[in-house]
């Protein structure tokens, strides 16, 4: 049994090792030349609700894999406003080590391969052809390719190509594997309540800042600078993707965390205003290059899919990450990668599919979030374990908690203790 997991995300990689779990045949096509996407710049894990969840995950068996991204880990346990407890990984090593552990785990990857077409037929997708000409054959499939880019979108609904770490002038734009299995997807633009948003954040060479900055942003772990008033920036809130951060002490204040680069939580901030600040005459951006302008803009297309992730129209084919709907966070991208990866082994092996209960976080956010998407004005909002509408409700249920004893009998309860470990082949 083969599994083919398009796109190399947090979600394409945590897909690729519950399938490898599971028992099947793994390969992981990645477009550009590392794993991870927007994982490479982003670093922050654990900060509110993502500490229940993560521990969900190792409690189903995921604990090699959060141990990975431990190892790499620059900060635990930290506050910062709005955020408890956060694990910050340091993005400069995050990417070589996830790769050697799929590897070890005997995943084939194949990057700076880009899908071009697929052939499906009679409700079954048979293989796919990559820009090299490359045939390559499954059983079943898994669409992790996003929701950000191509370019043509970031002109459209942001500021232009912002030069992200996505990289589509490079290694081409994003290529929709549902889409180009011929199925629809719910589309920016196209009849629906705008629900595209910006990255949150950008990236600031450390070198660039003043020694002091450095200093305190790598013993505490973040700072926090206050800004002038007529620097204040309340209109960008709106349009972050990460509306856990759309609060008030982000508008009023430059707050920066320390992933290996200097990560700055605002969407973009003009250079040339940025360098009037005491202490960043020099600075430079990392990533996004155009992070004085802009950033890319998420959630342009998206599946419809069921609660096992299975998409709507092709038996065979699952989705995890952004694809599943307006879903927020590398926590969020692992959850779902690693439910559709399972799936998709449990699918060919004649298996009832998993539908995780919603007496577990991650079960929760799916089922609500699918829910919340039938009606305008949830499709318009964006889920995150870590704030905004699903922290809220989390909290509600009862489902946020530290006690990682608790959080391990919940799982057990659910009959979900260790499954990842469970062969399914």
């Amino acid at each position: 049994m083969k599994i083919i997991i398009v796109g190399g995300g947090w979600a394409g990689c945590a897909a690729a090792y519950a399938a490898r779990k599971a028992g099947a045949e793994v390969l992981l096509v990645e477009k550009t030349d590392m794993l991870l996407g927007t994982g490479l710049v982003g670093g922050i894990m654990r900060n509110n609700g993502r500490y229940t969840a993560l521990e969900e995950a190792r409690a189903m068996g995921a604990g090699d894999f959060i141990n990975v991204i431990e190892s790499v880990a620059r900060h635990q346990a930290i506050d910062f406003p709005g955020h408890k407890h956060a694990m910050l990984y340091d993005v400069t090593k995050i990417e070589p080590a996830v790769r050697n552990f799929l590897t070890g785990c005997g995943v084939n990857i194949k990057l700076q391969t880009r899908l071009t077409e697929v052939f499906a037929r009679n409700g079954f997708i048979n293989g796919i052809v990559t820009a090299n000409n490359e045939m390559l054959r499954g059983d079943a499939f898994v669409d992790a390719t996003g929701s950000a880019g191509p370019a043509k979108y970031c002109t459209r609904y942001g500021t232009g190509c912002a030069m992200c770490i996505l990289r589509c002038p490079t290694f081409g734009p994003r290529v929709s594997l549902i889409s180009r299995a011929g199925l629809p997807e719910i589309r920016a633009g196209e009849g629906f309540p705008q629900f595209e948003a910006m990255s949150g954040s950008c990236k600031l060479e450390k070198n660039s800042l003043e020694p002091a900055i450095v200093q305190d942003l790598e013993r505490n772990g973040f700072v926090v600078i206050p800004l002038p008033p007529s620097l204040y920036k309340d209109e960008l809130l709106g349009g972050k993707a990460c509306q856990q951060y759309a609060l008030t002490e982000y508008a009023r204040n430059l707050i920066i965390l320390d992933t290996g680069h200097a990560k700055l939580m605002t969407p973009f901030f003009p250079l040339e205003t940025l360098r009037t600040l005491p202490g960043f005459a020099n600075a430079r951006y990392a990533d996004p290059y155009s992070g004085g302008r802009g950033n890319s803009v998420r959630f342009m297309a998206m599946a419809y899919c069921n609660d096992a992730l299975q998409v709507e129209g092709v038996k065979n084919l699952f989705c995890a990450g952004e694809k599943t709907g307006p879903l927020v966070g590398h926590t969020e991208a692992i959850v779902t990668g690693i439910l559709a990866g399972r799936n998709a082994v449990l699918l060919l092996s004649g298996k009832s599919l998993l539908v995780l209960p919603e007496t577990t976080a991650v079960g929760d956010i799916i089922g609500f979030m699918h829910r919340e998407m039938k009606q305008p004005e949830g499709l318009a909002k964006k889920y995150t374990f870590s704030g905004s509408v699903y922290f809220d409700r989390m909290k509600q249920q009862n489902l946020y908690t530290t006690d990682i004893k608790e959080i391990h009998n919940r799982v057990r309860k659910a009959g979900l203790y260790d499954i990842i470990n469970n062969k399914v082949i």
